[in-house]
């Protein structure tokens, strides 16, 4: 696979949705594959990035999840407002980026989890 696209340290982070930190202590416990370019900075293949992609769920660190319905998504410039309601009468809301939205597909009505950790809420759909 010579000719598979390889993603810096920051672009897999990124496409992960992990922290650079997080991907480094990765590839110290041999959790992801990580090959070295000639100026010896770390360099992932695409399908490893697609892998854990697939395992996303279970690599991030976050234990408080809530899953429920989109109840309601207000995108205002670069930000939006995600409201989903989750196991009565409970309701999270989430401020994340109009492109997350648009990134998770998220709509009034979608299946959505939120992740919760430390003050932040992180939001994710369903694989499938």
């Amino acid at each position: 696979m010579a000719d598979e696209r390889l993603y810096s340290s920051s672009e897999a982070a990124r496409a992960l949705g992990i922290s650079l930190d997080t991907l480094r202590r990765w590839d110290r416990a041999g959790r992801i594959a990580v090959t070295r370019d000639a100026a010896n900075r770390r360099v992932i293949a695409a399908s490893e990035v697609a892998r854990l992609r697939g395992e996303r769920g279970a690599a991030l660190s976050a234990r408080n999840r809530f899953t429920g319905t989109v109840r309601s998504v207000e995108v205002d410039g670069l930000l939006a407002r995600v409201e989903i309601d989750v196991t009565e009468p409970a309701r999270v809301v989430a401020i994340v980026t109009a492109e997350a939205v648009a990134e998770l597909g998220l709509r009034r009505g979608e299946q959505a989890t939120a992740i919760v950790k430390a003050t932040s809420v992180m939001v994710a759909r369903p694989a499938g």
